[in-house]
């Protein structure tokens, strides 16, 4: 399953998230795939695309990080799968 994760940084300082991930890398657990992500151009806010059959891998993960950002998670899906599940509705 997909989840778009926007990430806050905390106090607005992205530095120490920058820092971690140099020193730490992304920290996932096994269960918890990094698909992709952008931000903002001023770096308040983070949207990271991530894959997991498991909600808990993405709260493991969250778990990591969570000192220096603020999530919204949002379960998303394809914009191929959308077309699927709308076109026998029109």
């Amino acid at each position: 399953m997909l989840f778009m994760v926007i990430e806050t940084y905390r106090d607005g300082d992205p530095k120490p998230v920058y820092r971690r991930l140099k020193e730490k890398g992304r920290m996932a657990s096994p269960g918890a795939r990094y698909v992709s992500s952008w931000v903002t151009t001023d770096f308040e806010r983070c949207f990271q695309v991530m894959d997991c059959d498991d909600q808990q891998h993405l709260d493991e993960w969250m778990s990591n990080w969570s000192d220096l950002v603020e999530f919204e998670v949002i379960p998303i899906i394809t914009s191929e799968k959308a077309n699927a599940a709308i076109a026998p509705h029109l």
